[in-house]
């Protein structure tokens, strides 16, 4: 257990990007409910992600972590999540191929409702609320009553989370991620795309290897490994009294595991050192993420290091870097050196989507050119810098969307008034999601040509 650490000692501390809830009984008395909620996920679940993403650490794997910017509460639907659940699975068996390694699959999703914001007010014309802090906290509608902070919103968030990780287990372990269905699908994406020239090449050689693997007897109905799969939750634990309501005593270990999600991460503006939520974090035992962007120096990420992972532990950390196209290189090499000069082992993922928000028409949203060239620079520097770029951190929905512009249809900004429905930030829709994780097995290749397969290095030394 990490010294002098209880499940509420980071409430001595500072904190910043949390709601002011007028009725400090109410929210006690939903916290303590929740603390007599069962589990969402299990120690044992989030022990096995932890050993994954080791792997990750050690150059044997790759990490797909991905979902929507915010869940809804208006938008709890099966279809909803079934939509999505199919496109991340083709996006893994793409990059699945590409790497020849496992991927390790985390999606935002079952407890992704808080969101931090920029500034606690938001004016429109005359009128200055409250902002929007995700639907645990408050709703999206413009009026004083919505704009409200509802301790009973986090027991709603609760019941989602349960009821959308019921689905989620359903969908990976029933025969929704049979390979085959999962290669058909993407055929469908290829031979549909105005890029399809582009990815043409890959589908055929998976689809090669499909069929040679059959020819040996190796079949979804033989192989059971081919007909489910391992699928992981993840959110920013930015609400630390729901976290801790949901932290609980593993009997197996005596150790603390936060509940509500396999893996849970610190955004970029709640990293202080000295403050609540990495004193929270450094006590549970799940794998965690720590956000990096451009005011991240690299004396400050040791620190932060040693404090979250102070036994250097392979698979307990990944830093999820973004800085925004532009400033890549001026800001990974120096934090890749120093953690690879101190022998740190961490996860290295991109992403590619909060360093590159702009605004087109009265919109937020982001250009797939700058988030393909984020991704592009993020393998590049760890080819030049001889560590390992092992995964890929997105913003993304099963859905048709029209909120990111560019891609292989090449949305405009008089585009996105067509069917922007994000919550929060612009995401990736479902052929943008696809498209990308052809690009980025395009730099999965590139980096494994250049360090060779684990087992090529193993025998030549």
């Amino acid at each position: 257990m990490a010294q002098n650490w209880t499940p509420d000692s980071w409430r001595s501390m500072p904190i910043v990007q949390v709601p002011e809830y007028r009725d400090a009984d109410a929210l006690a008395e939903v916290e303590r409910r929740l603390s007599d909620f069962p589990p969402l996920v299990f120690a044992g679940e989030a022990r096995k992600l932890k050993a994954q993403l080791a792997e990750v650490a050690e150059g044997r794997g790759f990490l797909l972590q991905g979902g929507d910017c915010a869940e809804s509460f208006a938008e709890h639907h099966a279809d909803h999540i079934r939509d999505f659940f199919r496109v991340f699975l083709q996006m893994a068996v793409v990059l699945t191929y590409a790497s020849a390694q496992p991927v390790v699959k985390v999606g935002r999703i079952a407890g992704q409702f808080a969101k931090p914001r920029s500034s606690p007010m938001e004016k429109q014309g005359d009128v200055e609320l409250p902002s929007y802090r995700g639907d645990i906290v408050n709703d999206i509608a413009f009026t004083p009553e919505s704009r409200e902070p509802d301790p009973q919103r986090q027991v709603m968030a609760y019941r989602q989370s349960a009821a959308t990780l019921n689905l989620l287990r359903a969908f990976a372990q029933g025969g929704f991620a049979n390979l085959d269905h999962v290669h058909r699908w993407m055929l469908s994406f290829v031979k549909d795309s105005p890029q399809s020239h582009r990815y043409q090449v890959l589908a055929d050689r998976i689809s090669e290897s499909l069929e040679f693997m059959r020819a040996c007897g190796i079949d979804p109905d033989s192989a059971p490994q081919l007909r489910s799969t391992d699928f992981f939750t993840s959110h920013e634990a930015l609400l630390l009294g729901y976290e801790q309501a949901m932290t609980r005593v593993d009997s197996t270990s005596g150790d603390w595991y936060a509940t509500s999600g396999h893996m849970l991460w610190i955004g970029d503006r709640t990293r202080q050192p000295d403050h609540a939520h990495v004193e929270f974090f450094r006590g549970i035992k799940n794998p965690i993420g720590l956000k990096c962007g451009p005011s991240l120096k690299a004396d400050e990420l040791l620190q932060l290091i040693d404090t979250l992972n102070p036994a250097n532990e392979a698979g307990r950390l990944t830093l999820i870097c973004r800085f925004g196209a532009d400033k890549v290189f001026e800001h990974l090499p120096q934090l890749v050196r120093a953690v690879e000069r101190e022998g740190r082992k961490v996860v290295w993922s991109c992403d590619p989507m909060h360093g590159n928000t702009i605004t087109a028409g009265g919109y937020k949203t982001r250009p797939f050119d700058r988030i393909m060239r984020e991704v592009e620079a993020f393998f590049a520097v760890h080819r030049a810098e001889g560590s390992y770029a092992g995964g890929i951190h997105v913003e993304m929905t099963g859905k048709n969307v029209t909120e990111c512009t560019g891609g292989a249809r090449a949305l405009t900004a008089e585009d996105l008034a067509d069917r922007y429905h994000t919550y929060c930030d612009p995401r990736l829709n479902a052929e943008q999601a696809i498209e990308l994780a052809f690009m980025v097995a395009e730099n999965v290749r590139k980096e494994r040509d250049q360090r060779g397969s684990p087992e090529r290095e193993a025998a030549i030394a």
